[in-house]
């Protein structure tokens, strides 16, 4: 560790932001859950709306309200782009020429609402409940911006001398971030050296311990359509003709993805997974155990709702670690064509839509996977049926650059002096466009991804919450990694 860099009074951290979200930020991310900032993706009238804008203006009015020293800030807008936020903070160590830079980064778009909430839940409407604060985004991912200035203020009541750190808080993640890279090459300069990046839109493996995420897989998204016919016709009089639009859709996704198993066919959508990576698999299953599949919201159960009767895809935790976060597979996430329960006739369909989620492993390149799956879906349509892919984005994966010392103890001290345990490694299924993106822009830096999505949690569902308690020890881990960057 760097001889120059003082040791943090813990102890004291972990009181300031905790004082800190009870004071305010759980009332604060409250009222940033109340506005449907839906991503562009969701809300194709979002600029009329002005919810993006709005979460944006309320973020960067907290934020100056802190009287940060050294901090200033800006919203930066392109034209016909989501807005960003990007604040500075001055370092307050002597200066070192080539020294490093910190980007904290974060996003304040949303997914969209989902049904199944909760009696008196609701994504639009806080609820803080047992320490759990739900509803729609707060986890995932408007809290990064708060704690994170949080974090600073912490360092700064202690004099604790920091590097410069800088802020990059979007507003289309949840779409992929497509303005994202005009972004960065436009503010490049500004950022500076950058050594470390912390991302607070990750998950964890349990509210025990501080987790650093090590991969996220890639994703490739869009409709799948199959139409046979231009209006409806009446079945008794069409079927067995005429074939059903369905049983085609069918057949073409048996060319990606074997049914009984859920494996995907093409080789090329795999890769193989580095050693290091299988061992932490095994080490964090090791911890977790049968919580890792355990913990999610299985419709069948005993009588008794005790026990899990549904089974998953495998019982073995490193195997089912693995298939999370390094195996491909597919979702249909949405559906057209099809009339609701109580209108549906005796009608032959004229289509059938899917809306295809195509999770890839961290080393898979998407756009080259996403070309490779149209080619795949429409050459050789069945019946001469018309069959069209429309790709609507490509998200490529990351693997984390290898873990230098000084990180890694900062990781462990930090762990340890707020969760009394030692940091685990978990890789995550999910994709943050960003941090390929850096890790090729800034090959050297350091990347703490770490996230407030432990079990539970259900960002992008019904019941999403935010798990205050683990929140306000990871904001205390946050301010003290920084504070031990070299």
């Amino acid at each position: 560790m760097n001889a120059r860099v003082p040791m943090l009074n813990a102890e004291q951290v972990l009181s300031d932001v905790s004082q800190a979200w009870d004071d305010d930020l759980v009332k604060q991310i409250s009222d940033y859950i109340e506005i449907p900032a839906k991503s562009p993706a969701f809300d194709a009238n979002w600029a009329q709306a002005g919810h993006l804008d709005s979460v944006v203006q309320r973020a960067a009015d907290w934020i100056l309200a802190q009287k940060v020293a050294g901090l200033t800030l800006e919203i930066v807008r392109l034209p016909g782009r989501t807005p960003v936020l990007f604040f500075e903070v001055a370092g307050t160590r002597p200066y070192i020429a080539g020294a490093q830079t910190v980007l904290m980064y974060g996003h304040l778009d949303k997914q969209p609402e989902f049904d199944g909430w909760r009696a008196g839940l609701g994504p639009w409407t806080p609820k803080y409940i047992d320490g759990k604060l739900y509803g729609r985004g707060g986890a995932d991912d408007g809290y990064a911006a708060y704690a994170s200035i949080t974090a600073i203020q912490a360092l700064k009541r202690q004099q604790t001398g920091h590097p410069r750190i800088v802020g990059l808080i979007e507003t289309c993640e949840e779409s992929g971030s497509p303005d994202l890279l005009p972004y960065v090459d436009a503010l490049r300069t500004r950022m500076g050296n950058v050594g470390l990046v912390i991302c607070l839109d990750s998950g964890a493996g349990n509210y025990d311990q501080l987790w650093l995420t090590t991969s996220l897989r890639g994703m490739a998204a869009g409709v799948l359509k199959v139409e046979i016919l231009t209006e409806g016709i009446h079945s008794g009089d069409a079927s067995g003709l005429v074939p059903s639009s369905f049983r085609i859709l069918r057949h073409v996704l048996d060319r990606l993805e074997d049914s009984e198993t859920g494996r995907l066919l093409p080789a090329n959508f795999h890769c193989k997974i580095p050693a290091d990576r299988r061992q932490q698999a095994e080490a964090t299953a090791a911890i977790l155990g049968d919580v890792i599949y355990k913990r999610f919201p299985w419709a069948h159960h005993d009588c008794g709702g005790s026990s899990l009767v549904a089974f998953p895809t495998t019982t073995d935790p490193v195997e089912a670690l693995i298939r999370r976060t390094w195996t491909p597979t597919l979702s249909v996430t949405g559906a057209e064509g099809f009339p609701a329960l109580k209108d549906a006739g005796n009608v032959l369909r004229p289509f059938t839509a899917f809306k295809l989620s195509l999770r890839l492993p961290p080393l898979v390149d998407a756009d080259q996977a996403v070309q490779e799956l149209k080619t795949l879906l429409e050459d050789n349509a069945p019946y001469q049926a018309k069959v069209t892919f429309h790709a609507e984005g490509t998200s490529c994966g990351w693997n984390a650059p290898a873990t230098q010392p000084w990180f890694e103890q900062a990781l462990n001290q930090a762990s340890m002096a707020h969760f009394q345990a030692p940091v685990g490694y978990i890789g995550q299924g999910g994709t943050i466009p960003l941090m390929s993106l850096l890790s090729k822009g800034f090959p050297t830096a350091q990347m703490m991804v770490c996230g407030v999505l432990g079990p539970q949690s259900n960002a992008h569902g019904p019941n999403e919450f935010l798990h205050v308690p683990y929140a306000k020890r990871l904001t205390a881990a946050v301010a003290q990694v920084i504070a031990q960057m070299p």
